[in-house]
């Protein structure tokens, strides 16, 4: 029998109304992965070309669950000391020397405890530096934490397989204390820009969801409700001229998080409307490479804004 979901989210419907209550517009079928993963008590894994809200999914959760957002941002190299614990060897070197005046202080002030008790005291609880995932294992409090997992397809597959134990589990394994078990398993969200495979073993263990360009009236939709202080003419251009951006063959397509970030820079230069100047003058808010830029100023050679016009007249 499985558990309700968090925070009496009891159906599809209502999770849909509080993703849009924080002003995340979700499809019935990304916010129906949402919900199984809650419910199945499952990771939820995101696949999608970067810039398509992957990863404010888990921000926006955190918020509607009322739980504590717990991120690992994953990159080549990623290790254990980095993503699950190390020890705090400062503290342990000041320990040692205050264990050692003790012991050159006299007979009066020998060393308390055996060799092997010292030794379970350096490696102790009180010693142990929490990294993203022991953090999101190892809580005292009763509701879970939301742990996002970010570009996992950046790091090593070594990694990727240490991963497996945690998401099957929800369990570390600590060579010097023991295996630390989830009194209540996080709410795992994992991202992936597929700039690499990421292993079939680890996808089992997860609901799986693609997330891909938005199509004009939800793109819009999203854009009104981020910028509601962009004027409605502004908000229809930026957005019809995005989406036909992205028709052109770019090295980088200008994702829903670009698209927010140019609306944002041409409300604060007050624009009102689009225009071929003030669109040439802002393209690097919008697109990242130079031969991207160049295309686009081609797009604009092209007649794009007469496109972009008539399609808001």
């Amino acid at each position: 029998m499985t558990a309700a979901p968090p925070a009496a989210i009891t159906s599809v419907d209502a999770l849909t109304d509080a993703l849009s209550a924080h002003a995340y517009v979700a499809e019935r079928g990304l916010a129906t992965a949402i919900y199984l993963a809650l419910k199945l008590k499952r990771p939820l894994f995101l696949e999608g070309e970067a810039g398509v809200g992957k990863t404010e999914i888990a921000k926006v959760l955190a918020a509607v669950l009322g739980a504590e957002l717990i991120r690992l941002q994953c990159y080549e190299g990623l290790d254990v000391n980095h993503a699950v614990y190390e020890w705090n060897y400062t503290r342990q070197m000041l320990h040692i020397r205050l264990m050692e005046a003790q012991r050159s202080g006299g007979a009066e002030e020998p060393l308390r405890g055996s060799e092997g008790e010292v030794e379970d005291e350096l490696f102790g609880p009180k010693f142990l530096l929490k990294r993203p995932l022991l953090q999101a294992i190892d809580r005292d409090s009763d509701s879970p934490a939301v742990l996002l997992i970010d570009e996992l397809d950046r790091s090593d597959e070594e990694f990727e397989a240490f991963l497996l134990e945690v998401l099957s589990d929800y369990q570390i394994t600590i060579p010097e204390i023991g295996t630390i078990k989830a009194k209540t398993p996080p709410v795992v969200i994992i991202t992936s820009n597929r700039t690499r495979e990421i292993h079939d073993a680890l996808k089992r263990r997860c609901i799986y969801q693609w997330i891909d360009y938005p199509n004009f009236n939800k793109e819009l939709l999203i854009v009104t409700r981020k910028v509601p202080q962009a004027p409605a003419q502004l908000a229809r251009q930026v957005t019809l001229f995005v989406q036909e951006l992205r028709r052109a063959e770019l090295y980088k397509l200008p994702g829903v998080a670009e698209t927010l970030d140019w609306i944002t820079a041409l409300v604060a230069l007050d624009a009102q409307a689009l225009d071929e100047r003030i669109v040439d003058e802002t393209l690097g808010v919008l697109l990242k490479y130079q031969d991207d830029v160049v295309k686009a100023r081609s797009e604009l050679n092209k007649g794009i804004m007469a496109v972009v016009g008539t399609g808001i007249a």
